[in-house]
């Protein structure tokens, strides 16, 4: 590996252990064996640097939204729960990544550079997530369902990491979630049905 790759995988140990707040540039390169000026010369700043590892975090994260396989239909409630039922598993899990999302939501306002470009990448994230639920290829970017169901699912994974941050007893099960969606299409139906 290079020093550009090196400094990437030494931030994405550095954010799993301290979190973005806690993380400086001495610890980058301590962790990376690259050296101060680099991490300038790869990505420009620090915040740039986690950023970027963050990113990939996610990144490598996605796996396990379809955790060897999904074997429900696309499109299904039954691939929603599979998919939710993942997802929830990958929180609890010891070296989980997730926590450092609400961090950055906390602590936006004081990491600017981080949040420009997280944020950017959220429309992308949300692209990413429509094939795993309903089958596919991944949409272009300029696609209506990268607005709407992108969007929909991003939300519900942000509200789900922060319920399970706050409280795992309490957060939600991929069975509860599955349920709520069921009664909304119910009533959203019933509703339709009644002013035909």
């Amino acid at each position: 590996m290079g020093h550009r790759e090196d400094l990437l995988e030494g931030a994405k140990r550095c954010l799993l252990e301290k979190g973005f707040a806690r993380t400086t540039a001495r610890d980058i390169v301590k962790e990376s064996g690259a050296n101060l000026a680099s991490i300038g010369y790869h990505y420009g700043s620090k915040d740039a640097l986690l950023a970027q590892a963050y990113l990939a975090l996610v990144e490598d994260s996605s796996d396990a939204f379809d955790q060897g396989g999904l074997k429900a239909p696309p499109g299904s409630l039954e691939r929603f729960q599979e998919v939710w039922g993942n997802v929830i598993e990958s929180l609890g899990k010891p070296d989980s990544m997730w926590h450092l999302g609400m961090e950055l939501v906390v602590l936006g306002d004081k990491l600017p550079a981080v949040r420009e470009i997280v944020g950017k990448a959220q429309s992308e994230g949300g692209r990413g997530t429509i094939p795993i639920f309903m089958g596919g290829e991944e949409p272009p970017a300029d696609h209506p369902s990268v607005d709407t169901l992108g969007k929909l699912y991003m939300t519900l994974m942000t509200g789900l990491i922060a319920e399970y941050m706050l409280d795992p007893e309490s957060a939600p099960s991929a069975e509860e979630l599955t349920e709520g969606m069921r009664r909304l299409i119910t009533a959203a139906q019933a509703t339709e049905s009644s002013q035909s």
